[in-house]
């Protein structure tokens, strides 16, 4: 965080300083300082993982991995091509974006795909983004998914543009398998039930 020089004494706890010798210390000594705040160290924990993973994998196994992440979305992009719309046709890189748009002129749409990807046992894609394709799903498989994974993942997204063309009533159903049923979207941002929360002590 960057702030004036009439703020600094505002800053929440702790303040990296320096000593004379070059190295660092936490300050938290200061008396008109807002206080802690939780993100304080920021994204580190996520940093420290990803170089931790970087030198577990070494030069070579990054190529790899990194090679086999686009790997992954471009025989995902190839084999769904036939059942989902494909916006950009071209190589891609660690993930694949289709559209919805042929099944939503059955009244199915990229959520109720995603609904009931979830009732086949997979976590769905992002769906809605990026914005600037109608009924996006934005699929971005992993470096480290088995080609057995990506396979049942195909064959779930096969079937459900197969019954989006042969039932797509059906679609309201989903996710069945779930303890929280289909939420009604429009309710749950006109009315939000906030009542069932738990409250904060004071």
């Amino acid at each position: 965080m960057g702030v004036c020089d009439r703020l600094v004494d505002f800053l929440p706890t702790a303040v990296i300083r320096a000593r004379t010798d070059g190295s660092c210390y936490l300050d938290y000594d200061l008396p008109k300082s807002i206080g802690y705040i939780a993100p304080f160290y920021g994204s580190f924990g996520v940093i420290l993982r990803a170089y931790a993973y970087m030198l577990m994998l070494g030069r070579d196994g990054l190529t790899a991995v990194s090679e086999n992440a686009v790997l992954n979305a471009n025989y995902v992009k190839e084999s769904l091509r036939r059942h989902y719309d494909l916006p950009y046709g071209q190589l891609c890189k660690h993930e694949c974006v289709f559209s919805a748009g042929r099944q939503a002129k059955k009244s199915v749409r990229a959520i109720d795909i995603a609904t009931a990807l979830i009732d086949r046992g997979f976590h769905p894609p992002t769906v809605y983004f990026p914005l600037t394709v109608k009924e996006a799903m934005m699929i971005e498989p992993t470096e480290t998914e088995s080609k057995e994974t990506l396979d049942a993942f195909i064959a779930a997204m096969i079937g459900i543009a197969e019954l989006a063309e042969s039932d797509p009533e059906a679609f309201a159903e989903f996710p069945a398998t779930t303890p929280v049923s289909r939420l009604d979207e429009v309710l749950a941002a006109r009315k939000p039930d906030t009542a069932s929360l738990p409250q904060q002590e004071s």
